[in-house]
């Protein structure tokens, strides 16, 4: 079966082989995958702007629509339009063509599908206006320099990022005790606690919601964290520099907090620091990691004996992902079941556009919408489905075929079928749907069968 190791390598932990791939990786495939373990992770080429000029370009327009506009409500009306289409869209879209370009061209797909992985774990949404030029940054700038390292950085991070701090609400979230609390209340217009970061970091990012903490937790998280804003603003919340995390002291929650049973004491921002620390080395937060890894790279019903190793390999590596992911590489299982996981539509874009060796347009990009899944829009803060229930229904799989027969259409015969077939999914490719291409009329309803065929819809 080793000569299986190779598309298991491209394709369950990759992003899908690309022509020559499979032959490379050979018999040393499961080294190739430990030695990309101990690189640097990769950067994005392309330039991109960083998530503090692009708030604090924003910021400067807000205040521009605000001052030429003499209705307040006509402002806010300028500002919105003016922030969205006139910088973070451009933005959006320069970062969605960039990540789609790298994960197309990457010869180190695993590590590539670890920060898509990442990414989806500390999901952020575009459906909600403020976050639309800023989850790219945040996977840039957040997730991609630590997706190797300890998950408490990546952690700390995103945490701080300002696009999951604006994305869950924690920009003015003010602790009931704090002073611009105590002097908003004497004048009867007091901000309030926002749990949606304390509850999210509890129940999504570290324990899980099996995690065993309780609504008192959320709270105490929450407070923790009241504070940890942006830079720039008006009037009380003046300060710091544009675009940047800064902490406000005003909005901070004095006094001791308790979080699963431990007192944090008063100590500003590394109040919450601290807490994410411990929460990143918590036996729960390893077994909530551990089995969505497993669930992501080997099955929907993940096992637990693998589940159990691989949070053991988190705990005694003091939380190192590198070191998760090798138990991950190691374990008998991930390699003894090929094709177990139905792609979810990136993984098949991506995956045919390696296969077909595909460059990647300006609009490409929009594809990923128009098969479900578009770039940093998941929904909601839980992130994509990494099930099969989530994607498999009849109207998703009709679409994927309509596009793989326009392609096919358009590729025509430029590329042979079977070869491709052999080239992108070696011996996981069947003798059935070898023949079902080999009998097609032409060779766009070959390339069609193809990409259609049960074997390239799973990994």
């Amino acid at each position: 079966m080793r000569d299986v190791d190779a598309a298991i390598a491209a394709n369950r932990f990759g992003l899908g082989a690309r022509p020559g791939e499979l032959r490379a990786l050979g018999s040393t495939a499961r080294d190739a995958l430990r030695a990309w373990l101990a690189e640097p992770p990769p950067r994005l080429e392309a330039p991109l702007k960083p998530s503090h000029e692009v708030l604090a370009a924003a910021l400067a327009r807000r205040e521009a629509a605000a001052a030429a506009a003499a209705d307040p409500r006509e402002a806010e009306v300028a500002n919105a339009v003016a922030t969205l289409r006139d910088i973070y869209a451009p933005v959006y879209q320069a970062e969605t063509l960039a990540r789609f370009r790298h994960a197309v061209a990457t010869g180190r797909g695993f590590i590539e599908r670890l920060v898509h992985f990442w990414s989806n774990h500390f999901a952020v949404s575009v459906d909600k206006l403020a976050v639309l030029g800023l989850a790219g940054a945040l996977e840039r700038e957040a997730i991609r320099p630590h997706v190797l390292g300890h998950f408490a950085d990546m952690l700390l991070a995103v945490e701080k990022h300002p696009a999951m701090l604006l994305y869950l609400d924690n920009a003015r979230s003010a602790g009931p005790d704090s002073r611009l609390a105590r002097a908003a209340g004497r004048r009867g217009r007091a901000p309030g606690l926002n749990e949606n970061l304390g509850r999210e970091i509890l129940e999504l990012h570290t324990l899980g919601v099996d995690g065993g903490y309780t609504q008192q937790d959320v709270r105490a998280m929450a407070m923790l964290v009241t504070g940890w804003s942006i830079g720039g603003g008006e009037g009380a919340l003046q300060g710091g520099e544009p675009g940047r995390f800064h902490f406000r002291e005003a909005l901070h929650q004095p006094g001791s907090k308790v979080l699963l049973g431990r007192r944090h004491a008063e100590a500003g921002v590394e109040e919450g620091e601290q807490a994410l620390r411990m929460l990143a080395l918590h036996p729960a937060t390893a077994r909530h990691l551990a089995t969505k890894l497993v669930r992501h790279f080997l099955a929907d019903d993940p096992p637990p004996a693998l589940v159990s190793r691989v949070a053991r390999a988190y705990l005694e590596s003091e939380g190192h992902l590198g070191q998760a992911c090798a138990a991950l590489v190691d374990a008998p299982e991930t390699w003894s079941t090929p094709l177990a996981k139905y792609k979810t539509p990136a993984d098949y874009i991506h995956s045919a556009y390696r296969a077909l060796g595909l460059a990647v347009g300006e609009h490409d990009p929009r594809l990923f919408a128009e098969l479900g899944q578009r770039i940093f829009q998941p929904g909601s803060p839980a992130g994509w489905p990494d099930t099969a229930a989530g994607w498999d229904g009849a109207a998703a799989l009709m679409k994927r075929l309509e596009w793989a027969q326009e392609a096919a259409a358009r590729l025509g015969s430029t590329r042979d079928a079977r070869e491709l077939a052999r080239q992108a999914l070696g011996p996981t490719w069947s003798a059935r749907s070898d023949e079902a291409v080999m009998r097609a009329q032409d060779a766009a309803q070959a390339l069609a069968l193809f990409l259609g065929s049960p074997e390239f819809m799973r990994r």
